[in-house]
């Protein structure tokens, strides 16, 4: 099984990874005291606020934790900033890729149109691979609780950016059985605009919505799929490699998607061979790191660096990336493997 020290090392890829879920404590305090903002709390209510209680009721109470942050989230400076931080925080934990998502109406209080707003997200995400050499892209989300309407305006705000720094769009947000029906032709516009399609889905509904995510909706990643299992259609089109699995292992501890780690059916899957990746979700809001994730998910199915290895080269393959990054990528976990059989390791 794989050390921790050594994990903090490998060259990580985060595919689900929420941009208003994972602010600096320090930042949020400070862009609210800027913008001249009353949060009405003390700093340690502030820092109280940013993380879910590890239990939660529900998802919907997991999501509450995000009402804070968008607070601060309405101005194209701290989209910047906070973009920035998340991509330099991540490089320091070894991430070498990450494709950051998040949903352009709900930074739209303060006037910005969806357009100021990704870009300056992009913007944010450029500084960082400038600085660190971390490769990046940016997913839209569209809210499952909203009018299917915005979806459309969100998909025709990103399309100039699609190939700049954006690749792909997400439905997410608190999820109601048979959502997909909702969301069939802003979905098929995305498509044909080009974008690469993931949903969240099985999560706090049931199996039957990666099965809907994937037939009326064509989703070629999943976030999150706990119950996948319950939908044999869903799981054959997942075991044969059509579709590939975003685990957000404590994420999904603290929504109740699953009692405990013990009993993730992530296990199963993993020992079916299906295809999937370890996420943080949320970084703040789940109070966890990448690294993190992969230690306690790879306690459990003892994963090894070679198991590791296989699982990242799957996930290159599922990333929507450039093939040209994809090369690097692969490129980078092979000097590591070489480096660490060799027995040299990096500081």
């Amino acid at each position: 099984m794989l050390d921790y020290e050594i994990i903090k090392k490998m060259p990580k890829i985060e595919l689900h990874c929420h941009l208003d879920g994972s602010l600096r404590y320090n930042s949020v305090i400070e862009e609210a005291k800027k913008q001249n903002i009353d949060l009405k709390l003390t700093e340690n209510e502030i820092k109280e606020k940013l993380i879910a209680p590890k239990e939660c009721e529900s998802l919907d109470r997991y999501l509450e934790s995000f009402e804070l942050p968008l607070k601060v989230m309405q101005t194209s400076d701290s989209l910047k900033r906070f973009t920035y931080e998340v991509f330099e925080d991540s490089y320091k934990e070894g991430i070498v890729y990450m494709e950051l998502r998040f949903a352009p109406v709900l930074h739209m209080d303060n006037g910005m149109t969806m357009k100021e707003i990704i870009r300056a997200v992009i913007e944010g995400m450029k500084n960082a691979e400038k600085k660190y050499g971390i490769y990046g892209n940016i997913i839209l989300c569209c809210m499952k609780n909203y009018d299917e309407k915005y979806a459309i305006e969100t998909i025709e705000a990103g399309k100039d950016y699609l190939g700049k720094g954006v690749v792909g769009i997400d439905l997410a947000g608190p999820e109601l059985e048979g959502f997909s029906k909702k969301f069939k032709n802003s979905i098929r516009l995305a498509k044909n605009y080009g974008y690469y399609i993931t949903i969240h889905a099985g999560e706090a509904a049931s199996g039957n919505n990666v099965y809907e995510s994937i037939k009326l909706l064509g989703a070629q990643r999943i976030g999150h799929g706990v119950r996948t299992f319950e939908s044999s259609k869903a799981y054959n089109a997942i075991k044969n490699k059509e579709v590939f699995l975003e685990v957000c292992p404590s994420s999904n501890i603290q929504t109740k998607a699953v009692k405990n780690l013990k009993t993730h059916p992530f296990i199963d899957y993993y020992k079916d061979d299906i295809h999937m990746s370890f996420n943080t979700d949320n970084r703040t809001v789940s109070d966890t790191t990448l690294s993190k994730e992969i230690f306690l998910a790879g306690s459990i199915i003892g994963l090894s660096l070679d198991d590791y290895k296989k699982m990242y080269y799957n996930t290159v393959g599922a990333s929507f990336a450039l093939e040209s990054t994809k090369n690097k990528l692969l490129n980078k976990m092979e000097l590591f493997y070489k480096n660490l059989k060799g027995g040299i390791f990096y500081e």
